[in-house]
């Protein structure tokens, strides 16, 4: 009876054993190899930033409270609340410790579009990797470049405040398998090249769906309420639906929100609020031709 029982403990513990070495092949980080970032070239550093300014990378990595120039200095420390825990968002000045001055092309361009740091880590998805994933490399050779020409900062964030069971990274693998992915986020036939180009500034670098689509418990995005607006993750309010059926921006022709994009100014005249104001002047760098093909995207998803 006791071989038994130890029999029927041992296999147990082989079964979770060989359970746990098949989750982590199946959700270990999966980086593009260097190769893959090999023959990119030179970055074409006046697209850089250009794509910089299209993903309002000021409006997490500068530090809270810098105005001017001073918002160039990406040095982080901005801390994201979310119902997982404390985020903290890092430096990634070209500092050579503090930032990211270090990072080769490849390491780059594995946190941009597998969600995958130097070290082989998996990162948290407060960082929008689920988004950058549909850039094109060309993009992020470009931003990279731009990157290194800005002011470096020798300033460290504080790491992440995240309790128990979310403090484990190795669990991020298992939210990729479910979540993680780079096909578009709606179908849209017979698209245009400028509606091509609006998804690919929403869906890619702008990164709209983030804050403007609802999760689920796990975080992931619900698929089918595509920025059909959430609750605000700075606390009190929503951020609104932007999509046809919205009760706010409906009425909203694509030369009233390209202007809003542009100026901060809606069609009644009131202005852009709360974090969409740093959005909109991050946006307001990009050529109008941008902003239009971003106002006809947004005509384009489907109504929610």
């Amino acid at each position: 009876m006791v071989r038994r029982f130890i029999r029927f403990v041992l296999c147990l513990v082989g079964i979770v054993a060989l359970g746990g070495a098949a989750f982590y092949f199946v959700s270990a980080p999966n980086p593009l190899p260097e190769s893959h970032w090999a023959n990119l070239g030179a970055p074409d550093v006046k697209n850089g930033e250009t794509v910089f300014w299209a993903g309002g990378c000021v409006g997490c990595h500068a530090a809270p409270g810098s105005e001017g120039d001073a918002k160039l200095t990406l040095s982080g420390g901005l801390a994201l609340k979310s119902p997982f825990g404390t985020f903290h968002v890092p430096n990634i000045s070209p500092d050579e410790k503090a930032g990211i001055g270090s990072w080769t092309l490849a390491e780059f361009g594995n946190a941009m579009k597998r969600g995958i740091a130097p070290g082989g880590q998996h990162l948290y998805p407060s960082f929008p990797y689920g988004s950058y994933a549909r850039m094109s490399d060309k993009d992020v050779n470009d931003l990279f470049g731009y990157i290194k020409t800005l002011p470096k900062s020798g300033k460290v964030a504080p790491p992440h405040q995240l309790p128990f069971p979310y403090d484990i990274r190795l669990a991020l693998g298992g939210w990729k398998l479910l979540y993680f992915n780079d096909a578009p986020r709606i179908v849209l036939a017979n698209a245009d090249d400028k509606l091509k180009r609006g998804r690919y500034l929403v869906e890619g670098p702008g990164h709209c769906g983030e804050c403007h689509t609802p999760r689920d418990a796990f975080g992931g995005f619900e698929p089918d309420m595509w920025l059909a607006g959430a609750p605000n993750p700075e606390g009190r309010g929503r951020i609104p639906n932007i999509t046809p059926g919205s009760k706010d921006i409906s009425s909203w022709s694509e030369a009233d929100i390209t202007n809003y994009l542009e100026t901060g100014f809606t069609p009644d005249f009131d202005t852009a609020g709360g974090s969409m104001a740093e959005v909109q002047r991050s946006l307001a760098h990009l050529p109008k031709s941008d902003l239009e093909a971003i106002a006809a995207y947004l005509k384009a998803v489907p109504s929610r």
